[in-house]
C-alpha cells in the first residue's frame, strides 16, 4: 500500500508539472475580434473578463500573471509584461473594511470600491512583482521597476519605481545612450518614440 501511495503521488507530480508547465502561446483574439498573430502570453496567465482586455500586437505577457479585466485594460503594441503581475481594474481594498462581514450582501454597488479603466501604453516593459491598480495610464515607453505599485497618471518615457511608484527618471535618458552606442537602431526607435 505504502509503495502505490509513493507511485500515486510520483504521478500526480507529474501531472502537475506537466499542467503547470509554463509555456508561450503564440497568438491572441481580441474580443473585437482582431487577432494579433505575433502576441505571445504564458498559459499560466490567469485573465478575468476578457472581454474587455484589448491586447496589441508584439505583446508578450510573461508566466503567472494575473490581468482582471472588468473595467477595460489596454496593453498597447510592443509591451512587456514580465512575471508575477497583478493588473487589476478594480479593487476592494477600502470597502472590504467598511463593510465587514456584511460585504457580500451589499455585492452591487459597495461603496469606497475603486475601479477605473487601466492603460499601459506601448513599448512599456513592467518588471515583476508589480501591481498596477484601477485607474492607471502609464505613457508609451515607460519602465515600472520591479515590485512597485502603481496607481495614477504617468506621462510618456517614465521610470517609475517604489511602494506607491513615482517618476524617478526618464527612459530617453538611458535609450539616447543606448542609441550612441548602436546608432543603427535609430530609425527603428524613430518610428514610434515621437
Amino acid at each position: 500500500m505504502k509503495y502505490l501511495k509513493r507511485v500515486f503521488w510520483h504521478l500526480c507530480n507529474k501531472l502537475n508539472h506537466y499542467i503547470a508547465k509554463p509555456r508561450m502561446i503564440m497568438g491572441y483574439k481580441n474580443n473585437n475580434g482582431l487577432y494579433v498573430a505575433n502576441t505571445r502570453i504564458s498559459n499560466t496567465v490567469d485573465i478575468i473578463s476578457a472581454d474587455n482586455l484589448i491586447i496589441a500586437d508584439n505583446v508578450y505577457i510573461g508566466p503567472y500573471n494575473y490581468i482582471e479585466a472588468s473595467h477595460k485594460i489596454t496593453i498597447g503594441t510592443g509591451c512587456q509584461i514580465t512575471s508575477f503581475i497583478s493588473i487589476t481594474s478594480h479593487s476592494s481594498h477600502n470597502s472590504i473594511r467598511l463593510y465587514g462581514a456584511h460585504y457580500i450582501e451589499h455585492n452591487a454597488n459597495h461603496f469606497a470600491y475603486v475601479v477605473g479603466e487601466i492603460i499601459i501604453g506601448e513599448y512599456t516593459f513592467i518588471g515583476p512583482h508589480s501591481l498596477i491598480m484601477p485607474k492607471t495610464k502609464i505613457g508609451k515607453g515607460s519602465i515600472v521597476s520591479a515590485y512597485s505599485l502603481v496607481k495614477g497618471e504617468f506621462p510618456d518615457f517614465s521610470i517609475l519605481a517604489g511602494n506607491p511608484a513615482m517618476r524617478i527618471g526618464d527612459t530617453r535618458d538611458m535609450d539616447n545612450k543606448q542609441l550612441e552606442r548602436y546608432p543603427e537602431l535609430r530609425a527603428y526607435y524613430e518610428e514610434w518614440a515621437k
